[in-house]
């Protein structure tokens, strides 16, 4: 959590299993405008767009580094995992305390996100039923 010269001052990583194949959580991230919505005090940029694999991004506003979410097919759903690697826009102005509870803050937003995209996305699904189909279109 706290970086040597070189390293993010911020360093969070977060893996929920969704029971949605990797498209329907990929739709969920294509559009920037959700990114201000989770994220935001964040001015995010796409560097890496890996389709429903995820993207990858350069984080700038209240941070600056990189963040990542890859979406990794397991058995009948995805495991998101997410990744941030970043320093607070003024880290010298943050003291070891408040750069744990800025950790805290950004890891628990990390896996608010994931859960509410777990319920809305799984709409309901049992545990141990399987997935519904996408609808036609």
């Amino acid at each position: 959590m706290l970086a040597s010269d070189n390293a993010p001052a911020l360093d969070i990583v977060d893996e929920t299993f969704l029971a949605v194949p990797p498209s329907t959580v990929a739709a969920a991230f294509a559009a920037p405008r959700s990114w201000s919505r989770y994220w935001p005090d964040l001015v995010l940029e796409v560097y890496t767009d890996r389709g429903d694999a995820g993207l990858r991004w350069t984080v700038r506003g209240a941070l600056v580094g990189t963040m990542e979410v890859w979406l990794e097919p397991v058995l009948d759903g995805t495991l998101l995992h997410y990744f941030l690697r970043a320093t607070p826009a003024s880290p010298a102005r943050l003291r070891p305390r408040e750069l744990r509870r800025e950790f805290d803050r950004r890891a628990r937003a990390a896996k608010a996100i994931a859960l509410e995209l777990k319920q809305l996305l799984e709409d309901g699904r049992e545990p141990g039923v399987p997935p519904r189909a996408p609808a036609a279109r």
